[in-house]
């Protein structure tokens, strides 16, 4: 096979691994989605493996496809339909709906969102007289969700104190509500298939048996249910193949656990260890400097990473004055890369701790009138308009989908208040029915044997709605997704109300309209399967495309790749977070998390920090991060945290072999190199970013913390080097 021929030998090893488990610990831009998607060729095309022999399972619908398409690519004259490829929830999701029968809930049960989860535990926390404001919603659910991960039901839920309990009884009635209501949140998906598989060998074995090989990618991102998964699923043929590296494990707020590579080795002490330590994305200097950081870690496999990229430039770091200054140097600088066209603004990223960093940052560019791209502060599938109307569809397809019908029985407004809508509930309860059963019902007017349970005034609203939601149901029977789409936002009015003429108006209905556009794609396919892909897709399916800077978390920066990096907010408390303080397992997650951010760097990298932060009027003094110390102080060029100058030899770039060559030689070397602390008379003290010769003149970028970047003729600006 010609593709053999162009992978490293440690890949080479991993693709045509024999049959057992293996675990591949791939080290960041090691080509680890290329080994996963030849060993699927390979096995297909050397192994005799049949297509729907094999389950390939990513943390992506993104990386699912790609994967999906490179296979093909590979093996354009073979059949490859038939893999089952994709994330663990859809693969989850597609097994409960062929297997229903073993489960407490139907098999066109709907999927609830975050949203609808919490607004479940918040009617329950009310229900049972909880103090809402001792027991927030939110926590009490992550308290659940946790539980779920790592495979707790109620009954089992540990009780050490007060609070304990009232989880226990919240966590009981919760999970009443989401079989009642014909669904599951996002954990149960996992559960019940966990579940399903441990208590129905007949099941587990069809499912073992059927796949021959399991591979699984981003295997440190796991939780407890998914390893109990995927060793369910490799239980017959034993033939697991997980690529994975706990050096890149940052989850763990959503319930990924690291161990699970050491109770991969635990469970099958027999498997193959596969190291992938070629880089193929960042320069030897950046990799020296991540490995700087993360050799400190405990508990991990050492790698030497190394790459055929060269040493490339060093590390700047800048300590600006305060957080403004911040901002402001990585605009500036952003701009000049850009100007002297070493890099395109697409191969720009700022990244940092939290999503309330990029408030500053967003400022600055748009004071400097340069555009942006934000990834993950505000979901496409987020946003009000777009829940509202998949809501209605959720409701339609499933009227026992009690969180969509809280969420819409009152938009657009239709005289349907909190107190009807809690009648509502009652009455449903008291009948044991569902509130959106009960509101179909009431369509029949007076002949409803619920109508006198409810006011003239408050019966005839939902009388009017329920019988709109009783057409709909109608139409859905004959009607596909489009067309659906376009009859309930129509019968709605939903244009009227949501677009006021105003520009946010606009903009509300143009994601409307987008979304319609996402449903035109369904027109030969169901509502049930449109509505779980919007259920399920990730951030980084949402990631909009453009040649603009990209401003996102460090979480999120997780699986890319930019030529230019700056991390900022390099001060202790941001990074670590200071709520990590106090947990060992959460300080070394946060080293891991500073080694992510190193490693998306392909080119160049900047690490930032502010001396004061909290924005102009309260400045409180900071501390370097603890782990600025670990990157070796000869890969650094610029200011130090002792404030010292780092003068670092200055590689040449591509401007200045193009404008040299040919140049006779006497041409003197320039004076000031990148990193190189100077004085201004009048600007205060700086430091050289980059220098050139140009006309028998030395042009000198600086970035001075009074006034920012500035260009300057260096034979008219009268410099001194400090």
């Amino acid at each position: 096979m010609d593709f053999l021929d162009k992978l490293n030998p440690q890949q080479r090893a991993a693709v045509t691994a024999g049959n057992g488990p293996v675990l591949v610990v791939a080290g960041p831009g090691s080509g680890k989605t290329r080994v996963l998607t030849q060993r699927i060729a390979y096995l297909i095309a050397e192994e005799g493996v049949r297509p729907w022999q094999i389950l390939a399972v990513t943390f992506t619908n993104k990386a699912a496809k790609e994967m999906q398409e490179r296979v093909k690519k590979l093996l354009p004259d073979q059949a490859t339909e038939g893999i089952m490829l994709g994330t663990f929830h859809s693969i989850c999701a597609r097994i409960l709906r062929r297997e229903a029968e073993h489960l407490p809930i139907e098999s066109n049960f709907v999927i609830f969102d975050a949203d609808d989860q919490e607004r479940i535990v918040k009617n329950v926390i009310r229900e049972l007289n909880i103090n809402e404001k001792l027991y927030r919603p939110a926590g009490v659910h992550a308290a659940i969700s946790r539980a779920k991960n790592e495979l707790i039901d109620a009954d089992d839920f540990p009780t050490l104190t007060y609070r304990d309990e009232v989880t226990k009884r919240v966590y009981a009635e919760y999970q009443k509500r989401l079989i009642a209501s014909n669904a599951v949140d996002f954990d149960d998906i996992l559960v019940y298939t966990a579940r399903l598989l441990e208590d129905n060998p007949s099941v587990r074995d069809k499912y073992a048996q059927r796949f021959r090989h399991v591979l699984v990618d981003e295997f440190q991102d796991t939780n407890l249910a998914q390893y109990a998964l995927v060793k369910h699923l490799a239980s017959f043929n034993r033939n697991v193949f997980c690529v994975g590296d706990q050096d890149q494990s940052v989850y763990s707020w959503r319930g990924a656990d690291y161990r699970n590579i050491h109770r991969f080795e635990q469970d099958f002490p027999d498997a193959q260890t596969i190291l992938l330590e070629q880089n193929y994305r960042s320069r030897q200097t950046i990799l020296d400097a991540a490995m700087g950081v993360i050799d400190r870690a405990r508990n991990r496999k050492r790698k030497q990473l190394f790459s055929d990229r060269g040493a490339g430039e060093k590390i700047f770091f800048y300590e600006a004055p305060d957080d403004y200054a911040e901002a402001s140097f990585v605009v500036d600088s952003i701009a000049q890369l850009v100007a002297s066209r070493q890099f395109e603004p697409g191969d720009c990223a700022v990244m940092y701790r939290t999503n309330a960093m990029s408030r500053l940052i967003e400022e600055a560019f748009l004071q400097a009138r340069l555009p942006y791209r934000l990834v993950g502060a505000q979901r496409f599938y987020g946003r009000r308009e777009v829940k509202d109307v998949i809501a209605f569809l959720r409701l339609i397809h499933n009227p026992a989908d009690e969180a969509s019908l809280d969420r819409i029985i009152n938009v657009p407004p239709r005289g349907i208040g909190e107190k009807t809508l809690t009648t509502l509930h009652m009455v449903a309860r008291q009948n044991e029915m569902q509130p959106g059963e009960v509101l179909i019902d009431l369509a029949r007017g007076d002949q409803s044997a619920h109508w006198k349970s409810f006011t003239g005034r408050a019966a005839l609203p939902l009388a009017d709605f329920g019988g709109m939601l009783a057409n709909w149901r109608v139409a859905a029977q004959t009607l596909n997704v489009p067309e659906l789409f376009d009859r309930v936002v129509k019968d709605l009015g939903y244009k009227e109300y949501i677009d006021d003429e105003s520009e946010e108006g606009e903009d509300r209905w143009e994601n409307v309209i987008e979304l319609k556009h996402l449903a035109d794609e369904y027109s030969t396919r169901t509502l049930d399967e449109f509505l779980e892909n919007i259920a399920l897709v990730s951030d980084q399916d949402t990631i909009a495309e453009g040649n603009v800077p990209t401003l996102l978390t460090l979480h999120a920066a997780k699986g890319l790749e930019f030529g230019a990096v700056f991390i900022v907010g390099l001060d202790d408390g941001i990074l670590p977070h200071s709520r990590s303080f106090d947990n060992p397992e959460s300080m070394e997650e946060e080293r891991r998390l500073f080694y992510v951010g190193i490693t998306r760097a392909k080119d160049k990298l900047y690490l930032v920090r502010a001396i004061q932060r909290g924005g102009r009027g309260s400045l409180e003094e900071t501390f370097p991060s603890r782990y600025l110390d670990d990157v070796p102080s000869d890969l650094l060029v610029g200011k130090t945290r002792t404030g010292r100058s780092l003068r670092g030899q200055m590689p040449e770039t591509k401007w200045q072999t193009h404008r040299t060559q040919g140049q006779p030689a006497s041409v003197p070397p320039a004076k000031y190199r990148a990193g190189t602390r100077i004085k201004h008379p009048s600007w205060g003290e700086g430091i050289v970013l980059d220098s050139k010769v140009q006309d028998d003149d030395e042009i000198v970028d600086v970035v001075f913390e009074s006034v920012g970047i500035k260009r300057l003729s260096a034979s008219l600006a009268n410099l001194k080097i400090i």
